[in-house]
């Protein structure tokens, strides 16, 4: 299913010219010089073709014919390769091989290009003859150009040799024919498990490059290195049959959903994750941006203001305006496994059934901000972190990040250990902070509604709550304001020593805690504290006994209770300033 949909997607980046999308047969490679040869075949020049904008050159990415998967030790490419390869020397010092890898260049070029009847190819193939790779290391710039890959080019013209028609036609034929698949046997015709059609089978697929601490050479997504994971005597690709036309195109559509610059893609836990959609739609460009605006910048035709737009009347459950709600959209997580990458998650479904999922996730979050400056819409990042020893990115469970990013797109119950985490963070350091708040209001949400029980949890402070474990919240947030108050600068409140027993255990500290708070009430002015002594009879009132223990569920209650009160006090002190510059 996900290589069907990958499939299908390059078929039409491959029919719009603006995709970027290599043709079949091609490939888009790191590029950062091309011998300049003349007619004869000579070497006029090594032009430097890199991207000299930044602060240092870097390769700049070139179509060229398709890199050779290797199942030997020494392959080459069609008129590109590193200069191992191509001049017979490279950085490894290593003469022996690098004089293989030229001698398997020059054959290869010759294989193809011997019946090309074009200058530009005639005139590499007579470089290649004449070149000797002792006078590799005497080239000027040697230093820079060692290592790095390379292209040809005519002098006078400014397209490459592998771009002229000629070349390019002799190329396909033979790309056609199977001429990267370098095997001792004979491709062999299977019917293909993409297409349903029967073609000849891929024995290797292509390696996906940009899944983060995956190997840098690239790693497969299908592939079969070892007795156990092989049937019927078959080997290699074979065990899942994939023609190397509908091979060629998936791995080429998630590399160029992975390449560098692409705005499709984002990283959730240890989950590189992209994402597509079968036609043209907005969602297609910004969803990065609603699921991380960390990592994700909007272009210059989709604003933040356009963007919230689009939030906020998911999030109310409206229909929003010039978006195709019928499109099928695609979201793939994959992660690192040894040589392979592992698909950690995978969503299919219509734009609706992800603006459906997505206005539900916001709704179940909504809650008053702390500070203005805190994201109405967190991305999932933003909600992880909360769970996250030292607060530290690498330290989020990549379990949690698939499951959370399954229940956020499905509108599944949340990770049945989130909440558990939540908590657990706030017991070790003692933050209650928005993201925290909203996370655990939203957990709470829906695990009501999915079991059709009631349950107060509102957006701001909830005054008439008869939830005991939330009033319990709101009454540690009185006790320790009145002790801020009453002991200006203190260097720990009741919080930082009794907010884990607290919220687990009230029955054994709350009589202490309001023992404590009639010293601390003590030292009060009468104003203050009245107000105090109300709000805490209010809080009390109704309440028989204090529980001897709290479940998880309450205890998140009690964390909500206590940001809500927490963040009223606030409010009406900002409030008050407020007036008081009025006057």
């Amino acid at each position: 299913m996900i290589l069907q949909e990958l499939y299908t997607y390059y078929q039409r980046l491959n029919g719009d010219p603006g995709s970027g999308i290599a043709p079949p047969g091609y490939s888009p490679q790191n590029i950062s010089w091309a011998l300049v040869l003349d007619n004869d075949g000579n070497l006029v020049q090594i032009q430097d073709i890199r991207d000299t904008t930044g602060n240092k050159p870097r390769s700049v990415s070139m179509v060229v014919p398709e890199a050779v998967v290797k199942s030997v030790n020494i392959a080459a490419n069609f008129l590109w390769d590193n200069t191992g390869y191509v001049l017979g020397a490279d950085e490894k010092e290593n003469p022996k091989r690098c004089l293989k890898t030229f001698e398997a260049f020059r054959a290869w070029n010759h294989e193809i290009g011997d019946g090309i009847d074009d200058e530009g190819m005639q005139a590499a193939l007579r470089f290649l003859d004449a070149w000797d790779p002792a006078n590799a290391p005497s080239v000027e710039g040697w230093a820079e150009i060692v290592g790095t890959n390379l292209v040809f080019r005519l002098e006078g013209e400014r397209r490459y040799i592998h771009e002229r028609p000629l070349v390019r036609d002799a190329w396909i034929n033979a790309w056609t024919s199977g001429a990267n698949d370098r095997g001792d046997e004979p491709l062999q015709e299977q019917v293909c498990l993409i297409t349903g059609r029967r073609t000849n089978i891929a024995r290797l697929h292509n390696k996906i490059k940009g899944v983060r601490n995956a190997q840098t050479m690239g790693a497969a997504i299908v592939s079969f290195n070892r007795d156990s994971f092989r049937s019927y005597g078959k080997t290699k690709g074979l065990n899942a049959p994939v023609g190397t036309n509908a091979a060629f195109a998936y791995t080429t559509a998630l590399n160029h959903l992975l390449r560098f610059d692409s705005r499709q893609k984002i990283q959730i836990g240890d989950a590189t994750t992209v994402f597509w959609a079968e036609r043209t739609t907005p969602v297609e460009n910004f969803l990065g941006f609603v699921i991380d605006p960390r990592e994700t910048n909007l272009s210059d035709g989709e604003t933040a203001a356009s963007v919230g737009t689009y939030l906020q009347s998911i999030r109310s459950g409206k229909r929003p305006e010039g978006i195709d709600e019928s499109i099928r959209f695609h979201i793939l997580g994959l992660a690192p496994n040894a040589s392979r990458l592992a698909v950690r998650f995978w969503h299919s479904g219509t734009v609706a059934d992800l603006d459906k999922a997505l206005g539900q996730h916001f709704r179940d979050l909504e809650i008053v901000r702390e500070y203005e400056n805190e994201l109405e819409f967190p991305g999932i990042w933003h909600l992880l972190i909360e769970t996250a020893p030292q607060h530290k990115s690498e330290n989020i469970k990549p379990t949690l990040a698939g499951a959370m990013t399954r229940s956020i797109l499905t509108g599944a119950a949340y990770p049945s250990y989130l909440l558990a985490a939540l908590v657990d963070r706030i017991r070790a350091d003692g933050k209650i902070g928005y993201y925290r708040a909203a996370l655990i209001k939203a957990v709470l949400t829906r695990n009501a509604r999915i079991q059709s029980k009631p349950m107060e949890v509102t957006k701001v402070l909830n005054e008439s709550s008869t939830n005991v474990a939330y009033r319990l919240g709101r009454l540690f947030a009185v006790l320790e304001k009145a002790q801020t108050e009453a002991i200006p600068g203190a260097n720990a409140t009741i919080k930082d020593r009794f907010y884990s027993s607290a919220s687990a255990t009230p029955g054994v500290v709350f009589s202490q805690l309001l023992r404590m708070n009639q010293h601390h009430l003590a030292k009060l002015e009468q104003g203050p504290k009245v107000f105090k002594e109300k709000l805490i009879q209010e809080i009390v009132d109704g309440i028989d006994r204090f529980p001897s223990h709290l479940s998880l569920e309450d205890q998140g209650m009690f964390a909500l209770g206590y940001y809500h009160q927490r963040k009223a006090f606030f409010t009406k002190s900002e409030n008050a300033n407020n007036t008081g510059d009025g006057e």
